[in-house]
């Protein structure tokens, strides 16, 4: 029996055109591993594992186990984290872009 943390995986993972090997490589876990989150109700995973998870599918942790989480909200917590981390010149850039693209709410 699936779970919505094993739905939420599956959807995401297909979303981005990743097969379980991908995923399973890009969250440093096993392919098995990954299969087993999506199709069966295993014991909860480490937060570590699924945080792994989360970021390689642009999501944030929240999102994959909490049920009332949109994934919008989800997609641009992960984005403003990685933008926070960045150095002054790339959020420059980006910042740049997003007026060029239509930012024009000012």
């Amino acid at each position: 029996m699936t779970t919505p943390l094993g739905e939420k995986i599956r959807t995401l993972r297909k979303e981005k055109d990743l097969t379980l090997d991908q995923l399973a490589a890009l969250s440093e876990s096993s392919k098995s591993y990954i299969w087993e989150l999506e199709n069966k109700d295993p014991p909860r995973p480490s937060a570590d594992k699924v945080a792994k998870i989360a970021a390689a599918l642009g999501v944030t942790p929240d999102y994959l186990i909490t049920e009332n989480i949109g994934k919008a909200d989800a997609t641009d917590a992960a984005f403003f984290r990685k933008y926070r981390q960045m150095d002054e010149g790339t959020k420059d850039k980006i910042r740049k872009m997003v007026d060029l693209i239509g930012g024009d709410d000012e």
